[in-house]
């Protein structure tokens, strides 16, 4: 918080995702005068709403299908200080990853309360439906090996490289699976270092509101209602906070001035530069690079090699029918999994019969994607070709970065009094909506520490100018 008689910082936060919306919050609750620059008019970045229009009328799906758990701390926590019931508005389920036909990994009902790793050891016993005893006592043999090895690795291992000699049911089941969800690269090309933090933390880390780590919270509402609209909603309602969110508004350059930055902003009504004290800069990398070149060219060129990775959801509706589960995992591609939107909005007759494909690492053209997910919904899940329509493709193609082994990502420091956020920049997860969420919160941390400002070419952007924040 400013101490009395102190001007509170002037802080602008570029890009409405939930990144920068994880940040604009953190830093109004201590008293900054933030400012919300969108170039879109729907805030969420890739998690967000979108409306679609069907010949029995409008419907409101999301650009991706997205699932939480409970080891979420960072992004659940936000949600309740803006506003959001997060009880009802995620469903919670077990961890598990059942198919169609009743076999996979499910944790039993009378262990879905245990912590993680218990329920995880009661799932692998009694609740692989299908696996050998070879196939459950070989991966509680690998997890407890990750476990003593403190879930730690080389960087320049894959997560195929930790699971060599696994047997190749809980590897094709359960690790590839989990591995191409989270990290949304195949083993093989996947950190196994990132893979093992996720692990550790889903297993052994703090849940939130009497969930554990390891639960899939699945949204029961879209996702702009699930977090934007309502960060949007609680920054609003602040003493000046509409004039301070600027939808359709571009930031066209950002220069140092007075100890500060000035931003240059493109909108319908023309150009404008507005000055201030700290800038977080939370647009997806290709554009934070391109935007961020002429005052950190080392930042932006570490950022700009990132290699990216689409994730692709196609909407079926499937009418009359009804899966066995709200989620399941897949055997055949290209679709992992698929979500059931009746199962997940029971009140809502037009999520019945309205299921989700997920397709991670997605490649190939839409047509082909939609028409290999028809065969999936009809060869694997058994539901008739006759029943089945398509409502929409979505296809992110640079959903996320490629979490590979050993990959360089940029720093959250970018010049003095600037900073970036975003599920790329560098920190324990992957392109994930957690990481996203802290993130924003440490960047808008250190944005509000004392910044050492430019003395000339004599300190370039990218030399340390601030103490480091403490990650949340």
């Amino acid at each position: 918080m400013p101490t009395p008689g102190t001007r509170p910082p002037t802080l602008a936060v570029v890009g409405a995702g939930w990144a920068g919306l994880a940040a604009a919050v953190t830093a109004a609750r201590t008293g900054a005068e933030v400012t919300v620059f969108e170039a879109a008019r729907e805030a969420g970045g890739r998690a967000r709403a979108l409306d679609v229009g069907t010949p029995a009328g409008p419907l409101r799906l999301d650009n991706g299908q997205h699932i939480l758990i409970g080891a979420y701390t960072a992004t659940l926590g936000l949600m309740e200080q803006v506003g959001v019931e997060v009880k009802p508005a995620l469903l919670a389920l077990p961890l598990g990853m059942p198919h169609a036909d009743g076999t996979g990994l499910q944790t039993p009902a009378w262990a879905a309360g245990w912590p993680a790793p218990a329920a995880l050891g009661a799932a692998v016993l009694f609740g692989s439906r299908g696996w050998s005893w070879a196939d459950r006592i070989g991966l509680l043999r690998a997890s407890m090996r990750w476990q003593r090895a403190g879930f730690r690795c080389a960087d320049h291992q894959s997560v195929a490289d930790l699971c060599a000699g696994l047997p190749k049911r809980p590897l094709d089941e359960l690790i590839a699976p989990l591995c191409v969800s989270a990290l949304n690269v195949p083993p093989a090309q996947a950190s196994g270092a990132v893979f093992l933090r996720v692990l550790r933390d889903a297993l052994f880390g703090p849940g939130h509101g009497g969930w554990t780590a390891s639960q899939l919270l699945l949204p029961r509402t879209d996702l702009g209602a699930l977090w934007p609209d309502a960060a949007l909603g609680w920054l609003a309602a602040l003493p000046g906070g509409p004039s301070r969110l600027r939808r359709a508004c571009r930031v066209l350059a950002v220069l140092p001035r007075d100890g500060g930055w000035t931003l240059e902003v493109g909108s319908a009504s023309g150009t404008s530069a507005e000055r201030f004290d700290r800038v977080v800069w939370a647009t997806g990398p290709s554009v934070a690079a391109q935007s961020l070149a002429a005052v950190a060219p080392e930042w932006a060129a570490t950022t700009d090699q990132l290699d990216h990775t689409a994730i692709t959801t196609v909407y079926l509706r499937a009418a009359g029918q009804r899966l066995p589960a709200p989620m399941l995992a897949l055997r055949s591609a290209p679709a992992q999994f698929v979500f059931d939107r009746g199962w997940l909005r029971p009140d809502d007759a037009a999520a019945q019969g309205l299921l989700a494909f997920v397709i991670s690492a997605s490649e190939g053209e839409r047509e082909q994607l939609q028409d290999a997910v028809l065969q999936q919904a009809t060869q694997e899940l058994g539901l008739p070709a006759s029943g089945l329509a398509p409502i929409r493709t979505v296809t992110e193609k640079r959903a996320t970065f490629a979490c590979t082994p050993g990959v360089q990502r940029p720093g959250m420091a970018v010049a003095p009094g600037l900073w970036a956020a975003g599920d790329y920049i560098d920190g324990p997860y992957p392109a994930t909506l957690e990481g996203a969420v802290r993130s924003g919160v440490a960047a808008a941390q250190a944005a509000l520490q004392p910044v050492t400002p430019w003395r000339g070419p004599g300190q370039t952007p990218d030399a340390p100018h601030t103490a480091p924040a403490t990650r949340p």
